[in-house]
């Protein structure tokens, strides 16, 4: 596990994957996903297409903050960011959270989320 330089750099790239479902930006969300792009969510499975797609109204996202973010470098090229994530849809005024794993590899262009599984945080 690693904080530090790695971690805000990784963060950051996540970051933008949720900003583009707050600004309804599939584009941009799709710039930031690999082509074989695999999401494991409570709703089932998702490609890329299908991630980018969700954008196609408009946003989907009202407001998010990432907190306890945690990165596990599994290679030089490939890391796991996991974190908490707390959210509110967009028409929503109810605040959700999901524990969030993102396997993020480095290729040509550079970093690209591989992998995304969401986890609903429930109350014990």
């Amino acid at each position: 596990m690693t904080k530090g330089p790695q971690l805000a750099e990784i963060l950051s790239l996540e970051t933008k994957v949720w900003e583009a479902l707050v600004s309804g930006d599939p584009e941009a969300d799709g710039r930031m996903l690999s082509e074989d792009f695999l999401g494991v969510y409570p709703s089932g499975f998702s490609g890329k297409a299908g991630h980018c797609d969700q954008l196609k109204d408009g946003p989907v996202m009202a407001q998010f903050r990432l907190s306890d973010a945690q990165l596990r470098v599994i290679t030089e090229k490939a890391v796991l960011l996991s974190y908490r994530a707390r959210y509110r849809p967009s028409g929503s005024s109810c605040w959700q959270v999901m524990l969030i794993s993102s396997l993020w590899e480095k290729s040509a262009p550079g970093w690209l989320n591989t992998f995304s599984q969401d986890t609903p945080e429930t109350a014990e």
